[in-house]
């Protein structure tokens, strides 16, 4: 059942516990004491409290013009999400961290942590004797800037890891089928060590920056096997040749970052990206903020962050992140991540200007993707993948090809309990864009979008071959160019069920579609 405020999906009534009874009579035939009777019906009543309910997104509604959410008339219906956050840190019911100790990833505490003075060069050496001795908990002088005017140089012990392994394979035996060039090391440099070892740093509010005049790379690096926990830092100005700007995993190696700012870095990787960070091992990231970002090589990806790994997010902002190519604030790509309370504000890219779920599994949870813009997907972008959906808002967003909030080919696309509002699209389909995809809409509102070219259509769905069906839905208030202006349905199977609305669109909700929609009229 969704907990989702603004959801109209119908209450399920929880049955009454039996284990009153049942402990009764066990507790009876076991011990025949008050105090044991007590204790049963103590946990009876344990049982019997229902769940607490899940926090609104923490959706940063200032930095988004336009945004009077009961000017658009959900007031009580639909509360708008974001009144009532969770404060910095707090723990979600569904955060795996939620109860572990602080050592990262379930490990016990570290050891007690080395102070490291406000200079960067003494930074440097922490971490060379940390690797050295097989880890260390460092703690960063606070507020400190720790400005790095060069690459570290050492000998990289990487081997190329289980991934480039298996792409040379490919490329030996079948040229142009590998997935990704070969990796140039003299690309992928850092002004850190490597982190060989389970490695924590405390950064009490310091920044570690690339000097104005320094050459390209960037901060961390973390090789198969390495371990970094990263908290309460600025990383800023990284600048890489390979993929990821600031943090590259690399397959084989975990990282949980942590209350940390990763503001104005670039990837000039050719076809790879992650302005922000490149994970292509394990990430947890939580409570963090990644702000004008790049991914500038020519199919660059990812201006935020590009995942190729296992990714948990929680509670991030992503806001002016740039991609290329696609994912503008976050890429998904070939990986499986899962996004909870999280924003994604005023990025842009080539394809799903706030996030691309691309030959993917990506799952995206009561967060808000607002005022941000593409060619296609100007609020997410799926390919070939599965996109799921769910309390999410996605509004104000722009695309001048297709898809102004959603734009889906060749993939599976579940939304549940989401709103679809006042987005553009200067083509077909202002909410969303599916073709050649299976759309599943249920208790969501796909309302006040436009289709605004010349002859455009569809302003709230633009149907294209595949199968799109709606449950206790709404198609509301949409504006297209030309006929239909709710639904536009061209080689495609539409189902709408008796809960299910499609009124006052504009020029029609249904009538031109080329294929009928049936309990939609005019």
């Amino acid at each position: 059942m969704s907990t989702y405020q603004g959801s109209r999906r119908p209450a399920r009534s929880r049955p009454r516990s039996r284990w009153l009874l049942a402990g009764g009579l066990v507790a009876g035939s076991l011990v025949a004491t008050a105090a044991g009777l007590t204790t049963v019906a103590a946990s009876a009543a344990d049982r019997d409290t229902p769940p607490s309910t899940r926090d609104q997104p923490t959706a940063m509604y200032s930095d988004v013009p336009g945004t009077d959410w009961a000017a658009e008339g959900h007031g009580k219906d639909r509360p708008r999400p974001g009144d009532e956050p969770a404060g910095p840190g707090t723990a979600r019911p569904d955060d795996p961290a939620a109860g572990r100790p602080t050592g990262g990833y379930g490990r016990p505490p570290q050891r007690k942590a080395v102070p490291v003075p406000c200079d960067s060069a003494r930074l440097i050496a922490a971490l060379v004797r940390a690797n050295a001795e097989g880890g260390a908990t460092l703690r960063l002088a606070e507020q400190c800037t720790y400005t790095l005017t060069h690459a570290f140089q050492q000998v990289d012990e990487y081997d190329g890891g289980i991934r480039d392994a298996r792409e040379a394979a490919d490329a030996a035996e079948n040229p142009g089928d590998a997935e990704a060039p070969p990796r140039n090391p003299a690309h992928d440099t850092a002004g850190l060590p490597v982190i060989y070892h389970a490695i924590t740093i405390e950064g009490s509010g310091a920044t570690i920056v690339r000097g104005a005049n320094a050459a390209d790379f960037r901060f961390f690096t973390v090789r198969d096997g390495g371990e970094l926990t990263l908290r309460d830092v600025t990383l800023r100005n990284g600048r890489s040749k390979a993929e990821g700007g600031s943090i590259h995993i690399v397959h084989g190696a975990t990282a949980v970052v942590e209350r940390v700012t990763v503001a104005n870095s670039t990837s000039l990787s050719a076809d790879g990206g992650g302005g922000g960070i490149f994970n292509d091992g394990n990430l947890r990231i939580s409570d963090s903020t990644l702000v004008g970002n790049r991914a500038a090589g020519t199919e660059g990806k990812g201006g935020g962050l590009l995942n190729g790994g296992v990714m948990t997010m929680y509670r991030t902002e992503f806001r002016h992140n740039n991609a290329v190519s696609y994912g503008g604030g976050l890429a998904n790509f070939r990986a499986a991540g899962d996004v909870y309370s999280s924003t994604f504000i005023r990025n842009n890219a080539g394809q799903g200007g706030g996030i691309a779920s691309f030959s993917a599994r990506t799952k995206v949870f009561d967060s808000l993707v607002a005022g941000n813009s593409a060619k296609t997907g100007g609020g997410l972008a799926n390919s070939d993948a599965v996109l799921v959906l769910g309390q999410l808002t996605v509004r104000d967003n722009l695309a001048t090809v297709a898809g102004g909030g959603i734009w889906t080919v060749q993939g599976l696309l579940p939304i549940d309990d989401s709103l679809i509002v006042g987005n553009t699209s200067r083509g077909n389909g202002g909410g969303v864009y599916t073709e050649k995809s299976n759309l599943l809409v249920r208790y969501t509102d796909v309302k006040g979008n436009e289709a605004v070219g010349g002859s455009s259509q569809g302003a709230g769905l633009y149907v294209t071959a595949g199968s799109t069906s709606l449950y206790s839905s709404r198609v509301i208030g949409n504006r297209a160019t030309a006929k239909a202006g709710g639904i536009q349905a061209e080689r495609a199977q539409v189902k709408i069920d008796d809960e299910s609305v499609v009124i006052e669109n504009s020029p029609t909700n249904c009538l031109g579609s080329k294929v009928p929609v049936a309990h939609c009229f005019r």
